[in-house]
């Protein structure tokens, strides 16, 4: 039975392991310097633009750490929210391998704004503060909600004025774009983002993040960067053929589109249960819920997820591309029965 912890326990979607396995084949030149990573590559450009880089890591925290790492030096500080990844669930490596400080903002909904992020620049030209370099906006955001077009249009404009880059932690970047009804390009460099981290395990591939520049100049060094932090794959051929594909004929928008018409059934499922209240608006793949304390033990017993506030007494639920109205329903089921 499928769980609702998290999109990234699901397996590799079936069009990403027949793209491994058509490649899996003779010998080609390591490190990237193959046709099939050539090709990925001007796939990226023709689905992000003729301007953007695309260079393929292992995993989301490399996309963020080294994208954040291309962007500044010690001294210099990246502007994100309490609930932001790189704030929670990288372990310190941000700050570690950069030398940064974060500088996390309490928001309700995930959400940077301009006027939030004014807030926090501070000391700019005094030796004794850290400089304010990034702004890192997550999209979509770790609480399950979407930046619209305008708002991402409205932080890249001030951070821009301000003299600051911005990189999107593009996890679930897929997810947005669908509930957008918008291409890839348009929510990312047409509103103005300088970097981001483009998310494919929780879209169904495997181990296969990518870091991508939108704006030229940027990736200076960025490839002696890449071989130093260890993310430089001798067999990049499977990581670029799972991009390739997943860019193909918009298999992104089919597997997050998928996604996000689970999550919302599932939050309709539960609109006429009075012990559950949802917590954030259903907008990409994600169910935020505070469900009654003691409920929570026996619920993961059956179905395991993770609770996301103990204190607020409220879970997340995640679908994925490969959940079905069938688990959903058995999920449902499971907890009206508890509740």
């Amino acid at each position: 039975m499928k769980g609702f912890a998290s999109d990234n326990n699901a397996g590799i979607c079936s069009e990403i392991l027949k793209a491994i396995s058509e490649v899996n084949s003779g010998h080609v030149v390591a490190y990237g310097d193959d046709a099939i990573t050539k090709k990925a590559e001007l796939r990226f450009k023709q689905t992000f633009g003729p301007e953007s880089e695309v260079f393929f890591v292992f995993n989301g925290t490399a996309a963020n750490v080294l994208s954040l790492k291309a962007l500044t030096q010690s001294f210099n500080s990246v502007i994100c929210t309490t609930s932001a990844h790189i704030y929670n669930d990288e372990c310190g490596a941000p700050e570690s391998l950069t030398g940064c400080k974060l500088l996390p903002i309490e928001t309700p909904d995930g959400k940077l704004t301009p006027e939030l992020i004014s807030n926090y620049l501070g000391g700019r030209g005094d030796q004794h503060h850290v400089q304010a370099k990034v702004v890192s906006i997550t999209q979509a955001t770790e609480l399950g909600t979407v930046y619209s077009l305008e708002e991402i249009r409205l932080v890249t404009k001030f951070a821009h004025s301000e003299g600051l880059f911005v990189h999107m932690d593009g996890a679930r970047i897929s997810n947005a774009a669908a509930h957008l009804n918008c291409s890839l390009k348009e929510v990312t460099a047409d509103v103005g983002i300088d970097v981001l981290s483009f998310g494919g395990t929780k879209n169904g591939l495997m181990g296969a993040e990518a870091v991508v520049f939108l704006k030229p100049k940027i990736t200076l060094d960025f490839k002696y960067l890449r071989k130093q932090y260890m993310q430089l794959s001798s067999k990049m051929r499977f990581i670029a053929a799972q991009f390739d594909a997943l860019l193909t004929g918009d298999l992104w928008r089919k597997n997050a589109l998928h996604a996000n018409a689970m999550a919302q059934k599932l939050a309709s499922g539960l609109s006429d249960l009075k012990a559950v209240k949802l917590c954030q608006k259903v907008q990409s793949n994600g169910v935020f819920v505070q469900i009654p304390r003691e409920k929570i033990k026996s619920l993961q017993e059956r179905f395991f997820f993770y609770v996301w506030n103990e204190k607020r007494s409220e879970v997340r639920w995640m679908t994925s591309y490969d959940t079905t109205e069938e688990d959903v329903d058995n999920f449902l089921k499971i907890i009206k029965e508890e509740l």
